[in-house]
């Protein structure tokens, strides 16, 4: 019987061990982070032609990562799950353009902002517009169902109510407004701060157009973190502030957005 129980208890402890060690590989434990993304929020983290992932948060993420001397894997995750995918501890951060919210507080730990998406007004230079105001009886475009649709509906007095028939001209996507901007159709048009300094930084068309900030109120991004993990957190926060101190922050954005960006 002795025997026999010598043999359960070792067997019991090598399961046991082989729990922490797979929890390890998932990286709660020790030197693997695995960050849960949708890889198709360009230009956050979103997979190129060729099948790489890239984007702003995959080099800030990558940048934190070396700065904790942890390596970063990404793994693409179904966005509505989330939070039941951190919180089961299949991911270990959500970070992916992920916006810091109230109800959202309630489930995750959040990290401080490091950037912040705010809806712009993208403009001709040539029309010599550098306020809203000055889109007065202007024709102006937005993409449906978007962010910037919702605030210009629900804030009327930013916007909607003195521009051209007191409603903006709706688009499926951002590049038919573009071209309808491009060609004169429409004098202005509303759209995410992140997408549109990438756009205009990557068609090289920033000596034509001018990016104006608007009133609405801002996207936070943050890092999601489990609520229970204090020491990630801990982690996280500084790579953060170190990357922001020694200038990285500022560099990863001039490489996606052309500038530096609110935080």
């Amino acid at each position: 019987m002795k025997k026999l129980g010598y043999l359960l208890l070792v067997c019991c402890s090598l399961l046991l061990m082989s729990g922490c060690g797979a929890h390890q590989r998932l990286g709660t434990g020790q030197k693997t982070l695995i960050v849960g993304l949708d890889d198709s929020f360009v230009p956050m983290g979103f997979q190129t032609p060729g099948g790489r992932l890239s984007g702003f948060d995959i080099d800030l993420a990558q940048a934190a990562g070396k700065v904790m001397k942890r390596k970063i894997v990404f793994q693409t995750i179904d966005w509505s799950m989330k939070e039941t995918e951190l919180r089961n501890g299949t991911i270990d951060l959500i970070w992916n353009g992920y916006t810091k919210t109230p109800e959202r507080q309630k489930k995750v730990a959040f990290s401080q902002t490091y950037l912040q998406n705010r809806q712009v007004m993208v403009v001709p230079r040539s029309l010599k517009i550098t306020r809203l105001k000055q889109l007065q009886n202007k024709t102006v475009g937005v993409q449906s169902a978007s962010t910037g649709y919702f605030d210009v509906m629900q804030e009327p007095k930013v916007l909607k109510d003195f521009i051209k028939d007191q409603r903006p001209v709706q688009y499926d996507n951002i590049q038919q407004g573009m071209l309808d901007l491009q060609s004169g159709r429409i004098q202005g048009f509303l759209i995410d701060g992140v997408f549109a300094r990438y756009y205009l930084k990557q068609g090289h068309l920033n000596n034509k157009y001018r990016v104006i900030t608007s009133p609405f109120p801002p996207d936070k991004f943050a890092v999601g973190i489990n609520r229970h993990n204090l020491a990630l957190q801990r982690q996280v926060r500084e790579a953060l502030d170190q990357l922001k101190r020694s200038g990285e922050l500022q560099k990863i954005q001039q490489k996606w957005f052309g500038t530096t960006m609110e935080q």
